[in-house]
């Protein structure tokens, strides 16, 4: 066998607007799934045993279901059950935001676990309300040492984004297919895409491990 990366190459573009959308998933994804994971969280915090109750179901049904299956719910299920129209990119954005949102709760919820009742008890009598105590002293602590938890979920959600191309989302995985079958030269599109997909990775990992020893050298534990 002969590698031949001129005919691959030729249609680069066609990755490259790929991975575009590919970040534009994991971007929005973010976007979204990180306050609702914050929202999550302070239910599962909650007192209120029912609030609690179904914040907890809520994340546990979404950590244990496979992302695939939620995938496909939401793009042919969910338009059946309330009629309307669910492109591709709407049902990515919906499925990966409620699935990441039950990983970020969990964090969410070590981290705010993770700081000294005093802290809350110094804001109380300095006469702080719960949400003036969380906004003010507890979070910007937490977030500190959530930050490489935070990193990391963040890439594993962008390896999970590759699941999209089945319900025809023109990702990264969609042209890769697309030009394997143009160009029958599925070895040479495939080992491109990885290097595509290991350098951006590797330069998100990298940035990770760097923020992870900052706050370890500042004395900052983190929260995994």
């Amino acid at each position: 066998m002969e590698w031949n990366f001129l005919a691959v190459l030729a249609d680069f573009d066609l990755l490259l607007l790929g991975l575009v959308n590919t970040l534009k998933v994991t971007g929005l994804a973010l976007v979204f799934g990180i306050p609702l994971g914050l929202f999550l969280a302070l239910m599962r915090l909650s007192r209120l045993r029912p609030v609690s109750a179904v914040s907890g179901f809520i994340i546990e049904f979404f950590r244990t279901t496979p992302p695939l299956v939620q995938l496909f719910w939401f793009f042919f299920a969910l338009p059946i059950l309330i009629d309307v129209r669910m492109t591709p990119f709407i049902a990515a954005i919906v499925t990966f935001s409620i699935q990441s949102s039950a990983f970020f709760a969990e964090i969410f919820r070590g981290g705010i676990q993770s700081i000294d009742r005093g802290q809350w008890e110094g804001a109380r009598a300095i006469g702080m309300t719960y949400g003036q105590s969380l906004r003010r002293v507890i979070l910007p602590q937490a977030v500190k040492r959530m930050i490489p938890a935070f990193m990391e979920r963040s890439i594993e959600l962008l390896k999970t984004t590759t699941l999209v191309s089945t319900v025809s989302y023109a990702d990264l995985m969609f042209q890769a297919n697309d030009l394997a079958q143009k160009t029958f030269r599925p070895l040479e599109v495939y080992t491109i895409v990885a290097v595509m997909y290991f350098v951006l990775i590797f330069a998100f990992s990298q940035l990770s491990i760097m923020i992870e020893h900052r706050l370890a050298r500042s004395g900052e534990s983190t929260v995994r």
